[in-house]
């Protein structure tokens, strides 16, 4: 497998160094971008444009540093205008909201379909964030892929090895923890109490979701969420899983060794490593499987975005060219941006890259950015929906009355009713 990935991946840079148009088609000009965290995403956009300058030495960029929050705010209020000369160039949107972004204003995002960008070199699962009827209206940049970060000494404790946490079942998961427990005195994973990011990690990883394929909420009958709701439990009740009130804590009870894994998305990485004195006691694996679930694979992302192209582009051309040559055709560009930021590439040939072949030394040695990159490209799509994050946050209300003891059934018709209600229905 991991030769034939090899293959296609080289096949893929080397045909992106030839299918592209030049600069020259397109000429020179300003691009503006709207985008959030000026060390990972203006940092990176910055790189771009350096890279895409000595294609095209006539471009300039104008990067805005524009949060979250605001950037929605902004595509709603611009949308409910219909005047659209405030929208930027290209702006950067999560891919969790990509997707209702583009139906409720599709307005607002130029068609990149049939462009330069080549979209095959991107995984489906993320992909999937940005496509409509069919037609691709965004450019996935951070790498939101998740991993399962184990310490090994703690789990060797224990008789274990990393093989023993590779392409397995959460219920093979749960016993083996349950060992690692009893052996060490440590839990292998940890979280913030009351969020549900493990739920929608799993049912993802079964190419699920809170949405049928006409839009619909699917939440009380869907056997996948409520095995998916049953496998935290069962990791909470058992001990193995450890809920902590804040963020901090949870960052601090794996950087302190309370806790012997991690598992998020790869973006963790960074606080991870910051624990300087268990450097090499690390490696990480693909996250395991719900058992006896059609569909269930050992795959699934956290978080991530992508980049739009606004529809009053005056020079869209321009920002195709731009995008195909950087986030979607640029290995030396993204090896840039792992060395420097961390930022790691959804873009598969970066995979080819000397930097993302480098074994880490935090990391057993292990060329684990490459590993990444392959674990991204077998992660399965999912309808996320207009009202993804009602929907989220009505089952995270579930989950809760759940683990306190309630009726899972009439917990989660409740939270239907709920995303009903939002919908107007």
């Amino acid at each position: 497998m991991k030769k034939n990935l090899a293959l296609v991946i080289a096949l893929m840079l080397a045909f992106s160094l030839f299918a592209a148009p030049s600069a020259a088609d397109v000429g020179g000009g300003t691009l503006r971008v709207w985008c959030w965290d000026p060390a990972f995403n203006l940092y990176a956009m910055e790189e771009a444009a350096n890279v895409y300058k000595e294609i095209n030495p006539e471009f300039e960029l104008i990067i805005e540093e524009v949060g979250w929050d605001d950037i929605q705010t902004r595509l709603i209020t611009i949308a409910n205008s219909g005047t659209y000369d405030d929208l930027p160039d290209i702006f950067l949107c999560q891919n969790n909201a990509f997707q209702k972004n583009m139906q409720s204003y599709p307005e607002l995002f130029y068609d990149l379909t049939g462009s330069s960008i080549a979209f095959d070199e991107f995984p489906e699962g993320v992909l999937a964030f940005t496509i409509m009827d069919g037609r691709n209206y965004g450019v996935p940049f951070d790498n939101g892929t998740a991993i399962n970060n184990v310490r090994t000494d703690v789990i060797a404790e224990a008789g274990y090895t990393i093989e023993d946490f590779t392409d397995i079942t959460w219920t093979q998961f749960l016993a083996r923890a349950k060992h690692v427990l009893t052996h060490t005195g440590k839990p292998m994973l940890s979280g913030v109490a009351g969020e549900n990011d493990y739920i929608m990690v799993t049912l993802q990883s079964a190419g699920a979701s809170l949405f049928d394929d006409e839009g619909n909420p699917y939440i009380a009958d869907n056997a996948e969420l409520k095995a998916a709701i049953e496998v935290y439990g069962d990791l909470v009740q058992s001990g193995v899983f450890v809920e902590y009130n804040s963020w901090d804590e949870f960052i601090g009870s794996f950087t302190s060794g309370n806790v012997a894994g991690v598992l998020s998305g790869c973006w963790i990485l960074g606080s991870v490593q910051t624990a300087q004195d268990q450097s090499g006691l690390w490696d990480i694996t693909n996250l395991p499987k719900l058992r006896n679930v059609e569909g269930a694979t050992n795959y699934s992302a956290w978080g991530g975005s992508s980049w739009g192209v606004s529809s009053s582009s005056k020079n869209p051309e321009l920002a195709i060219d731009f995008l195909s040559k950087t986030f979607a055709g640029s290995v030396d560009f993204y090896a840039t941006i792992l060395g420097s930021a961390g930022a790691i590439a959804n873009w598969m040939p970066a995979a080819g890259g000397d930097m993302y072949q480098q074994p880490q030394p935090f990391f057993n040695d292990e060329p684990i950015y490459a590993r990444i990159i392959e674990y991204a490209a077998r992660v399965p799509g999912s309808n996320t929906g207009v009202f993804y994050y009602e929907a989220r946050d009505a089952v995270g209300a579930a989950i809760q009355q759940i683990l306190a003891g309630a009726d899972m059934d009439a917990a989660l018709r409740e939270a239907e009713d709920a995303v009903n209600f939002a919908m107007g229905r």
